[in-house]
């Protein structure tokens, strides 16, 4: 039997049991919401395969975080499970409450097991979808959730007020522990075993086998208009998706509203997050309609080459002539997505992406930029270990790195050496600001592909007025990196394909309405530029978010030092922030 979310889970203003809140004295303020995550083992059947996994109040995936624009939050997470933990609540901006980010050994150590953290952070200047995961090793496969940001009271979405609301996240399902994937790959070098399925709201769907039953079910009503709160929360996989026989109209990314547009199909990278308006039919079609996502490939590697499906019903009236018509004797259509590595596909819909950009939601682009950086992103390898014999290129170990420096996480969080003058030993401020030896990037790659190693950082003055350029590597293949900045939104002033030219290209930015948001596919074999204001003191980082490529090290972090004024300086550490 298939599984509807506007059935089984309650209405967007109907909160789960474990969600109290109380009123502040000005609305205008927002309120304060409480939230506790237990984490904890359960089983879950996928595939026909059982296994324990990692999860958020035994559900998978995890509970819905609401809130509205203005509101506080505080989130008490206590681990009970064997695992270190710690959640990132993927996209806010967490204006000075860096210590409530996530990543561990960034922003804070793990919360150990028997421990708990209060997370605490307000939603300012934010409205739409984000998501919050794990943030250490690969747990997020199985733990992660959607934030719905709605906004202010009285405050109306600069579109149609939709009839319902329904987030739909896309994952990767493992019939193994993904803590042993990655465990095995790091050791032996090689490239980690892909999953076995992706999921629609944690279900495979039918075109999986022994997983009929586990299909998502979204039935609708004809003539109605539906916001769709799309997530992906894959690991590993860009991902197309698309609905058969409908249209569907893109009004906000990333917690971010755009300029609306049409499309049959989107394209949606590992921490971004796509708002799209359904328009149902007007009359009862007679029809069910699958709505399918599939990957994305730009790299050289294996891959899950494989289609996760639910299914679009609709709903008909009581005691009509469609109402004793079984579903599965109605005919079924099936969407066409996109070829596997359409990168044309992927640029012209970039390409469709604008802010806004009016007088209530303004673009405010930085003009004048104060430092520039250029960053090549890719793959390339490291020496494999004496008496061992390893899986990578030509008995290499496989790495990722940002300017050739492939990222050690510390034992110690970052952001508390930081704050506490204690960065000896834990981090040095020296990261370049562009490729110590500059190569071809995109053409014949070089013999050495051999990365250094290191835990650097870029320290950024506040208020200082960034334009970084990322520049994909053809090292090991060109391949697109959807890189995710914590702490900032930033705007996409321009992409292209081949090296990016700092003499030609910049004529061609667009500083009036560029997409804003906070994960941005590096095109495969091209280049991204972005900027955005370091107005936020702490510890930030920087990594792509296909979780093998953040797991072979490319990651970085940037330093955003306090400011002058009281509002402009990050307080102290909470009591309870977890220790290493």
């Amino acid at each position: 039997m298939g599984v509807s979310l506007l059935s089984s889970l309650p209405a967007f203003l109907v909160f789960f049991s474990f969600l109290t809140f109380c009123l502040l004295a000005d609305p205008v303020l927002g309120i304060t919401r409480h939230y506790k995550f237990d984490v904890k083992l359960h089983n879950v059947t996928r595939l026909c395969h059982t296994r324990s996994i990692v999860s958020v109040n035994g559900q998978f995936p995890g509970p819905r975080i609401v809130a509205r624009e203005g509101d506080q939050l505080l989130i008490k997470v206590v681990n009970h499970v064997p695992n270190n933990i710690s959640i990132h609540w993927h996209g806010i901006r967490q204006l000075r409450s860096g210590w409530a980010d996530g990543p561990a050994y960034v922003t804070q150590c793990p919360i150990q097991t028997g421990q708990s953290y209060v997370y605490n952070f307000t939603i300012v200047g934010q409205r739409g979808t984000l998501f919050w995961h794990a943030h250490i090793s690969w747990l997020r496969a199985t733990v992660y959730g959607p934030i719905v940001i709605l906004p202010k009271r009285g405050v109306p979405y600069p579109f149609a007020k939709p009839y319902k609301e329904v987030p739909i996240i896309l994952g990767e399902w493992f019939n193994s522990d993904p803590e042993a994937v990655i465990s095995q790959a790091l050791q032996t070098g090689g490239g980690p075993n892909v999953s076995d399925a992706y999921t629609i709201n944690g279900l495979p769907g039918p075109l999986y086998n022994c997983s009929a039953k586990d299909t998502f079910m979204l039935k609708v009503k004809p003539g109605k208009t539906y916001l769709l709160r799309l997530i992906n929360a894959a690991l590993n996989d860009e991902l197309f998706f698309s609905i058969a026989n409908h249209t569907l109209t893109v009004v906000d990314v990333d917690a971010l509203y755009v300029k609306p547009f049409e499309t049959d199909t989107l394209l949606i990278a590992p921490g971004q997050t796509t708002n799209v308006i359904l328009k149902t039919k007007t009359i009862y079609p007679n029809a069910t309609f699958f709505m399918t996502a599939r990957p994305y490939v730009t790299g050289q590697g294996t891959f899950d080459n494989s289609t996760v499906a639910g299914i679009l019903e609709y709903e008909s009236v009581p005691n009509s002539l469609h109402s004793s018509v079984s579903i599965k004797m109605l005919p079924l259509f099936k969407p066409i997505l996109p070829a596997l590595n359409d990168t044309s596909f992927a640029t012209n819909f970039a390409s469709k992406l604008r802010s806004l950009a009016n007088v209530q939601y303004p673009a405010n682009v930085p003009r004048k930029v104060d430092k520039h950086f250029f960053f090549t992103v890719g793959l390339g390898t490291s020496p494999c270990q004496h008496n061992q014999t390893c899986q990578g290129p030509n008995g290499t170990k496989f790495a990722a790195s940002v300017n050739n420096v492939s990222f050690e996480m510390p034992t110690t969080a970052l952001l508390q050496a930081h704050f506490f003058s204690q960065s000896n030993g834990v981090y040095t401020p020296d990261f370049p600001s562009s490729p110590i030896i500059p190569f071809n990037y995109t053409g014949t790659p070089p013999n050495n592909t051999m990365v250094s190693n290191g835990t650097k950082v870029v320290v950024l003055p506040f208020n200082t007025s960034v334009e970084l350029v990322m520049q994909d590597t053809s090292i090991l293949g060109a391949e697109s990196h959807p890189l995710h900045l914590h702490g900032f939104n930033f705007f996409v002033v321009g992409q292209g394909f081949g090296n990016f030219d700092p003499n030609k290209d910049p004529a061609k930015f667009n500083l009036i309405d560029p997409v804003e948001r906070n994960t941005i596919g590096v095109p495969s074999g091209g280049w991204v530029a972005i900027r955005f204001v370091a107005d936020n003191p702490g510890v930030w980082f920087m990594h792509c978010h296909l979780e093998v490529h953040t797991s072979w090290g490319l990651k970085m972090a940037w330093i955003v030092l306090d400011g002058e004024l009281p509002n402009q300086k990050l307080p102290p550490p909470p009591a309870d922030l977890p220790k290493c």
